[in-house]
């Protein structure tokens, strides 16, 4: 994986965001942002790393999922049994959070990721309706009155796993895995006359893709005293799907822009479950009349940084002159 010695531009959006978390490290610290800024801050890197794991199995490899949650549910869960029940570590948490929705991914993805378009949309919203309704039914972890959990997420424990979420993706997505899940986007039959073993990279996007989900899942069920089944509900993978497609399928930076602006747009109209829908909905409509690519296309915000030659023709020599 080459993504590291790749531009200035990468690195320049490391920096930048290394300077984002040593501000805000500072403002609360010094008190300066209260419990509810701190929330939404920390509700905002959880997003952006769903919406960077989702953007992987739909933007890059093509799979159309709608049981992201689902994902987001068994890595909620199984952190919280760590912590709460068997009183480990959080970090071991995130780990077991990440390595079961890994797991999970594995199991729905293996025989599912066979199908295309429609089928393998029911196929992963039965996936996410199945751990729902399973959830409301054990009693070790509440049930439907939900369980309780500690509140162990703090910023710089989320900031981290954003930071390495979105590094690991990019990597990914650079690589010659990457190139390959992209190849099944763009042609799924050429790629396999190519051959690419389709199945296995679609299956492999599919695990990593959940194994952040999971770890966003720890995070999530840290942030908040209780979890419960409805928390992770069909309306929640809609909610991560919005940000990919309002991003841009395929564009990285685009899915981190819309999962930062519909983060906010959500938090304060958290009490307006129904006007957020109807929000959310127009947002779509609106994208798919007038930008039907998203925000950014596949366009990241890295390319802003990359130089363009100002010579005209082809490459010059050490004169100046323009060579053939």
């Amino acid at each position: 994986m080459n993504v590291l010695k790749k531009s200035k531009g990468f690195w320049l959006s490391i920096v930048l965001a290394l300077v984002v978390f040593l501000v805000v490290h500072f403002l609360i610290n010094s008190g300066f942002l209260n419990v509810f800024y701190i929330n939404t801050l920390i509700s905002m890197t959880i997003y952006i790393m769903l919406a960077v794991s989702l953007h992987l199995i739909i933007g890059i490899t093509g799979q159309f999922s709608i049981g992201h949650a689902g994902f987001l549910a068994v890595g909620a869960y199984a952190s919280a049994i760590i912590t709460t029940n068997l009183g480990l570590p959080f970090a071991l948490g995130i780990v077991v959070g990440g390595i079961a929705a890994a797991l999970a991914g594995l199991i729905i993805g293996i025989p599912s990721l066979r199908l295309r378009g429609d089928y393998l949309a029911i196929a992963t919203l039965g996936f996410g309706e199945i751990v729902r309704i399973a959830l409301l039914n054990i009693d070790y972890v509440g049930g439907a009155s939900g369980m309780m959990v500690n509140n162990l997420t703090t910023w710089p424990w989320a900031f981290a796993c954003m930071m390495i979420t979105i590094i690991v993706i990019v990597n990914f997505t650079n690589s010659t895995h990457g190139r390959a899940c992209i190849s099944i986007r763009e042609d799924e039959t050429a790629a396999d006359a190519m051959g690419i073993n389709t199945t296995f990279y679609k299956v492999i996007a599919f695990a990593i893709g959940a194994f952040f989900a999971g770890i966003a899942g720890a995070l999530f069920s840290h942030n908040f005293f209780i979890i419960q089944p409805s928390n992770f509900g069909f309306l929640k993978s809609f909610d991560i799907l919005i940000f990919v497609v309002l991003g841009g399928l395929g564009s990285l930076s685009g899915a981190v822009i819309a999962a930062i602006l519909l983060t906010i747009v959500s938090t304060f109209l958290q009490e307006y479950a129904e006007t957020r829908m109807i929000i959310y909905s127009l947002i779509l409509i609106v994208t798919m009349i007038y930008r039907p690519q998203g925000l950014m296309g596949t366009k990241e915000i890295t390319s802003l940084f990359k130089k363009r030659s100002t010579v005209k023709g082809g490459p010059s020599d050490d004169k100046g002159h323009t060579v053939a």
